[in-house]
């Protein structure tokens, strides 16, 4: 296990923490909070032991630009709203005048250093840039596990230049995922959903041998039943990953379930013409949009027995109102199964707080792509440059 910050002693220390504070904005306020508050148990431990705090993150796409919608100053303020204190932000993540703001910085106050993506040198690793970032701290935290498979600036190059450790976040994740990675409780089952399975086939490959039984919606659950030679009307699929899926079903055998029927449309439109309809037997010029009633039936009797699920991808277009019945459906068994339950993906973890029941759940990690690869077994820059 890596260290953590309760391994060292960070009283008025300067801490630099990589945080994830990716979040929409809308109307120019925070519009879901969800990675922010995810960060404050790192954040209230360091104020706590009267550490002199230095959080960054990146947000969004500004590629190596300044873009005034990227600013971090909406995080500030929720950030403030959060801590009941007022949080600074700098105007750069590095330079003088941050050089300065963290000088000015007492045991025990929070700074806000701005995107870390204005920078090209960021996602680039730049060794310099790493090491002006190192210049403002003495000790290093990430605590951004949905960056952990990136190896940028301030995810991996960092931890070159300082002592590095996991926040309380990051050490979370590795406590509850690293079990059901390697050794997971049987009957072990994996839902499978989101629209590409070109993303997720080395995750399949890799549960395939750990898991029971996968059960698969979505776009992917199109691709595969294509694959297997049923008709799928104008849904989504992934041509170019037909074979691939050809290759996976063989070697699943039964152990991959795909959905028995569908919510199908003309259009993935709110006001779309809908109806049920078996498997195999979506029209030209309609599409699968969400699994159907006697599916959710199906996946429950294969749910029930279950001591450890792991869910990553929505099982149908669910940011449409008629086409998220399924996801919730499927969220609410989850919320009452005896079993460690853990979500994984941003689409899911907006699915089961959509449902309202997200405290129902063992876990919702705040990875996506980094949720994939861990769950994968693929290296982790970030994890790997830490001590």
């Amino acid at each position: 296990m890596k260290k953590t910050i309760k391994d060292i002693d960070v009283s008025n220390k300067r801490v630099l923490v990589r945080v994830d504070f990716n979040v929409p904005f809308e109307n120019g306020k925070v519009a879901d909070a969800t990675r922010i508050r995810a960060a404050l148990p790192t954040i209230r431990e360091l104020i706590d032991r009267k550490a002199r705090v230095i959080l960054c993150s990146h947000l969004g796409r500004p590629k190596g630009k300044v873009v005034d919608e990227l600013r971090l100053d909406p995080v500030a303020e929720h950030l403030s709203d959060l801590l009941s204190t007022s949080i600074p932000k700098a105007d750069d993540c590095i330079g003088e005048a941050a050089v300065s703001q963290v000088h000015d910085l007492k045991a025990g106050e929070v700074l806000l250093l701005e995107n870390t993506r204005f920078h090209s040198q960021e996602e680039a690793n730049d060794p310099d840039f790493a090491k002006k970032l190192a210049s403002l701290a003495d000790i290093y935290v990430n605590d951004a596990f949905a960056a952990a498979h990136r190896a940028h600036a301030s995810t991996e190059g960092v931890a070159h230049h300082l002592p590095a450790v996991a926040g309380l976040l990051m050490e979370r994740e590795l406590i509850v995922l690293e079990p059901v990675r390697e050794n997971p409780e049987h009957p072990f089952m994996v839902i499978l959903g989101g629209a590409k399975v070109s993303l997720k086939i080395g995750m399949i490959k890799r549960l395939l041998e750990k898991a029971d039984e996968i059960l698969v919606g979505g776009g992917i659950g199109n691709t595969f039943l294509k694959a297997k030679g049923v008709t799928t009307g104008d849904s989504l699929v992934e041509e170019e990953q037909l074979d691939a899926a050809e290759q996976i079903l063989e070697k699943a055998g039964d152990s991959l379930i795909l959905p028995e029927d569908a919510v199908i449309a003309d259009s993935a439109s709110s006001g779309a013409s809908h109806q049920t309809a078996p498997i195999g037997e979506v029209p030209s010029g309609w599409q699968v949009a969400d699994i159907g009633p006697q599916t959710v039936k199906q996946f429950k009797e294969k749910l029930d027995p279950a001591k450890m699920v792991v869910w990553n991808g929505p099982l149908g277009v669910f940011e449409t109102e008629p086409f998220a019945q399924g996801t919730f459906a499927v969220a609410r068994v989850l919320a009452e199964l005896e079993a460690t339950t853990i979500v994984g993906g941003g689409d899911s973890a907006a699915a089961v707080n959509e449902a309202g029941v997200s405290d129902k759940m063992s876990h919702v990690s705040t990875g996506g792509g980094a949720f994939l690869s861990y769950m994968e077994g693929k290296e982790m820059p970030a994890l790997s440059a830490l001590d």
